[in-house]
């Protein structure tokens, strides 16, 4: 299988155990959030080596969030602690249907005092793929030096590069900047993943081929377009299609169901699959996402995976 490495603040998660507003519930189940770390669940449950860099504060949450990586067989050899500041933490509401509330408590926290040192010691021998999210660049400048010189990096070892762009404008300041900083980083991977919404946003194009075709013009690959329900929309090398999204039983929660995207394409692509095939896979483990609680409990291994697409069909248009 393929060696992977990912950047990412992982945080404590709760998880409203009632309905109601965050403000009104009282007990809290605990999780751990965080894209990268659900990417990083999803590969290594199908399989993969998956490598964690990541800063947390020297406090029980940050004790046991790297307890539960080594727990879902990721490696955290890059995994470092900080004294001087606090593991990052997020309540998350409860709901029948649609997006939850969230509540994040990460400003000034540990991983937002990533820099470049903290990944000066990589090792990238043997490394297929390195996953990127625009979550990381956001945190503060150290942060986003450090993915730049990921990719600086990444490129000079013939490293493929995806990337996510994972928007969180709670995050930044200034949306011009957002855009600004967010589009360059996905110019330099190889295959980029936004959301139509993001893509909309990042480009001012609403057409999904366009919003493909600016990142196209600057050096893109590959892109694929999350379109919710719908499935995807996918363009490459002058060829383009739709996939149809899985049926979901019930929406319990969509919070993840991108990284659970992101999962099933580039573990599909990384075991030699058809970009045709990988999409289809990502749209199953999307959701399978949306159908658990949880930001990751609901991500598969081979077994669940083969299961729920033997079960379900899909066609590509």
């Amino acid at each position: 299988m393929s060696k992977i490495i990912t950047i990412g603040e992982p945080m404590a998660l709760f998880v409203a155990e009632q309905g109601g507003s965050l403000e009104e519930v009282k007990q809290f189940g605990r999780y751990v959030a965080g894209a990268e770390v659900n990417f990083s669940i999803g590969m290594a449950r199908l399989g993969h080596e998956v490598t964690y860099v990541t800063q947390l504060g020297l406090d029980p949450f940050g004790k046991s969030i790297k307890q539960f990586l080594q727990q879902n067989g990721i490696d955290t050899t890059y995994v470092t602690y900080e004294s001087n500041y606090l593991t990052g933490m997020q309540w998350k509401q409860k709901v029948e249907e649609g997006d939850p509330e969230v509540f994040s408590a990460r400003k000034n926290s540990a991983a937002s005092h990533m820099s470049v040192n903290t990944i000066k010691n990589i090792n990238w021998n043997g490394l297929n793929l390195i996953h990127l999210t625009g979550i990381p660049p956001a945190l503060s400048d150290e942060c986003r030096a450090a993915v730049y010189e990921l990719i600086k990096e990444a490129r000079a070892n013939g490293v493929q590069i995806s990337f996510d762009p994972n928007l969180r404008l709670g995050l930044w300041s200034d949306q011009k900047e957002m855009i600004k900083v967010i589009n360059d980083l996905a110019c330099q991977a190889d295959i980029v993943l936004p959301g139509i919404a993001e893509g909309k946003l990042l480009t001012g194009f609403v057409d999904e081929a366009e919003i493909a075709q600016f990142y196209h013009a600057a050096g893109v690959k590959t892109v694929v377009i999350k379109l919710g329900a719908k499935g995807a929309f996918t363009s490459t090398e002058g060829r383009q299609f739709y996939t149809e999204g899985f049926p979901v039983e019930k929406v319990v929660d969509t919070v993840g169901a991108g990284d659970g995207f992101a999962v099933g394409v580039m573990s599909a692509l990384l075991e030699g699959h058809q970009l045709e095939d990988a999409v289809q896979r990502g749209t199953a483990i999307g959701a399978l996402a949306v159908m658990s609680p949880g930001d990751n409990d609901g991500l598969p291994d081979r077994a669940k995976l083969r299961s729920f697409m033997e079960t379900k069909t899909t066609n590509i248009k």
